[in-house]
């Protein structure tokens, strides 16, 4: 497995050339894990900073009554954990594999090591950590004051950012590439699942969202759903 390739594709680790990879390289143990295994928990020390070099990684909390909310997906070079006083903003939640994936961990020695020899990864660090600060304040006060449909269409707006791949250029059509279910995607906005549901089947007939066949990845229109967000912010 050519671990360098997959720390190249690591945001805080992005920029660096391929002699200060092969530095960093022998302090990034990397692990496999399979779908759906529990990374981190509110129970579990936090220790590590995890890079996530390939698959998905749920971030999700537990309702006093065990409803699980997700709170984000991550993909291939994303950060989250906490070591000593540096942390992602992620600590006191579940992290939990979306699919296969190939996860790196480094303890609080090694972070600050790296950063001793290259200042710029904490820069790095900080950009990465704002722009997940500012996300997750964006979750939060569409969760807070926004219908389930506006809710449902900023989700998707998020995950076409993260996810979507152009399928047809010339009508704006995204394909997240991701499988998710109705049921993930209530977890997702605070809504049920029948409720998910209708507002999908809205979407699809206002020419929003598709599927170009049964189990089929989720297509977006990207313009008609900004549209869409612009006129419900003002109905709100």
């Amino acid at each position: 497995m050519d671990k360098i390739k997959y720390l190249s594709r690591i945001r805080l680790f992005d920029e660096l050339e391929l002699e200060e990879l092969k530095k960093i390289e022998q302090d990034t143990p990397i692990d496999v894990m399979k779908r759906r295994t529990i990374i981190t928990s509110p129970h579990m020390k936090q220790q590590f900073l995890y890079l996530v070099k390939s698959g998905k990684v749920r971030l999700y909390k537990v309702s006093e009554d065990g409803k699980e909310l997700t709170l984000d997906i991550l993909g291939a070079g994303h950060v989250f954990g906490a070591v000593g006083t540096f942390t992602t903003g992620s600590e006191g939640v579940y992290a939990e594999t979306w699919e296969d994936s190939l996860i790196c961990k480094i303890d609080r020695t090694q972070f600050q090591k790296i950063i001793h020899d290259k200042p710029d990864i904490a820069l790095k660090f900080i950009e990465i950590l704002s722009i997940r600060v500012k996300e997750m304040e964006e979750l939060l006060e569409h969760m807070a004051h926004s219908s389930a449909r506006k809710r449902l269409l900023f989700l998707l707006y998020k995950l076409s950012e993260k996810f979507g791949i152009v399928v047809e250029a010339a009508e704006d059509w995204r394909q997240l590439e991701i499988s998710i279910t109705h049921q993930e995607l209530a977890n997702m906005t605070g809504s049920i699942r029948e409720t998910v549901t209708g507002l999908l089947n809205d979407l699809t007939q206002e020419g929003i969202v598709r599927k170009a066949a049964p189990r089929k990845l989720l297509q977006i229109h990207l313009g008609r759903l900004i549209e869409e967000l612009e006129i419900g912010s003002k109905r709100i």
